[in-house]
């Protein structure tokens, strides 16, 4: 071995790589040393990736194997990538990560991390203008609606809403399908009146109410269009006059719809959007300044719209990483073309689960989420050599959530078909095996 390099192998299983390369280059290797290194490892059979730097492509471009360099660290070293099934934090595309972390080293050229540029910097302006306008972009919104990024989450939406839009002595009409609608009424109870005018947890939410009225007098209706750990998605917006208010943390631009219809949306990056950190909300503006309540200025919607979400310092990794990932929605083709990515994808992992009878879906079947599909085994005993065998294929995220047990694998817009292919396959396996 050429000083400076270290290298090792290890045997890829299933669907993986038969070989996979571990090297760790030292910084004080002499490059010389490092392409004669790379240059030997032309033609071997490893799958491909992610590229090489630039700095060395020209020399090996036709290398078959992963090269991340994390100049944290004084070497340099080669990581095999998981199938990221993430609820949330979750997926996000692979050239958003370079991107992001090209910025933290040295953002723009400027010689400063974007860990520490001013958030009233002319640079960081910058990235807050172009991250709302994507946005807006994307969702086709019009002028009546804002834009803004501010802390908390969505779970914080589930005071500010009532908080800014329901007097006390008013009623907002609330539809209960899941644990983030069940939250999001705790909270609005605090302001004035609820109406659940609907709920699914007779059948612990597997399934979206049908047919039930809002009350043209309500304040607001609100409802969550997808729900991340029962596996139910509302496919079509309600009908009604009332100001429509959606928590789509889980499945913001990943379809087509007219966001313009909304009075209001909020939704936490961490998914479709982003890196945690970061709540998204589009907001109409003649909905807001209607009630009596005297509002905390961070409270106050008007605040933010005013200040241009830097009422305090804004959370500027996460914006400037949301600006990354709506930037690389838009280079696919934004929402039309991606929505029908995430449907190939969808119909694959449905279409497999429909048809082994060791695995059993959840949901009714015209509520199934797009995002998040849900499953148990027909044999609870296998669900644990279920696990193991996606662990051992570097498949993560596939336990469902604590509250509800069983599988859960999520399907959001970086993750890519060969994933699902991946998971199907293994699938197909397990059943033959156990089926």
């Amino acid at each position: 071995m050429l000083p400076g390099i270290s290298y090792s192998e290890k045997s890829g299983c299933g669907h993986r790589p038969t070989r996979i390369a571990v090297v760790a280059i030292s910084t004080n290797c002499n490059m010389g040393n490092k392409i004669s290194f790379l240059n030997s490892f032309q033609g071997l059979p490893m799958k491909p990736r992610v590229p090489l730097p630039p700095c060395l492509m020209c020399f090996c471009d036709s290398i078959h194997f992963k090269y991340i360099c994390n100049s944290f660290l004084n070497h340099q070293t080669i990581i095999v990538v998981a199938h990221n099934f993430n609820s949330g934090p979750s997926v996000l595309p692979k050239e958003v990560f370079e991107q992001a972390s090209q910025a933290i080293l040295n953002f723009n050229n400027t010689g400063l991390s974007i860990l520490e540029i001013g958030h009233r910097t002319s640079w960081f302006q910058e990235v807050m203008d172009e991250t709302v306008a994507l946005a807006k972009e994307l969702m086709q919104l019009d002028n009546e609606h804002e834009v803004l990024f501010l802390h908390g989450g969505a779970s914080t939406q589930f005071f500010q809403v009532p908080m800014n839009l329901l007097d006390d002595k008013a009623t907002a009409a609330y539809l209960d399908c899941g644990t983030w609608g069940t939250k999001a009424i705790k909270e609005a109870k605090l302001f004035g009146n609820v109406d659940m005018v609907a709920s699914s947890k007779d059948r612990d939410y597997t399934y979206i109410p049908k047919g039930y009225s809002i009350p043209g007098n309500a304040s607001y209706f609100h409802y969550t269009t997808n729900n991340t750990i029962e596996g139910t998605q509302m496919h079509e917006i309600p009908a009604t006059a009332v100001p429509l208010i959606a928590d789509m943390s889980s499945d913001i631009l990943s379809r087509q719809l007219d966001y313009n219809r909304f009075a209001l949306i909020y939704a936490g990056a961490q998914k479709n959007v982003g890196a945690a950190g970061v709540n998204m909300v589009i907001v109409k503006k003649d909905i807001l300044g209607k009630t009596s309540r005297k509002l905390p200025s961070m409270m106050d919607y008007r605040s933010h719209i005013e200040n241009g979400s830097m009422l305090n310092t804004p959370p500027v990794f996460a914006v400037y990483v949301c600006m990354l990932t709506l930037r690389w929605l838009k280079k696919q083709g934004g929402v039309p073309v991606i929505e029908k990515k995430n449907d190939a994808k969808t119909k694959l992992l449905y279409d497999t689960l429909d048809a082994l009878p060791v695995f059993t879906p959840k949901v009714a079947r015209e509520d199934r989420s797009l995002m998040n599909v849900v499953w148990i085994m027909k044999d609870a005993a296998l669900e644990k050599e279920f696990l193991a065998a996606c662990k051992e294929q570097e498949m993560v995220g596939i336990k469902g959530h604590r509250t509800v047990g069983g599988f859960r694998a999520s399907l959001y817009n970086a993750l890519t078909i060969d994933s699902v292919k991946a998971l199907t396959d293994l699938m197909i396996d397990f059943a033959k095996r156990k089926g």
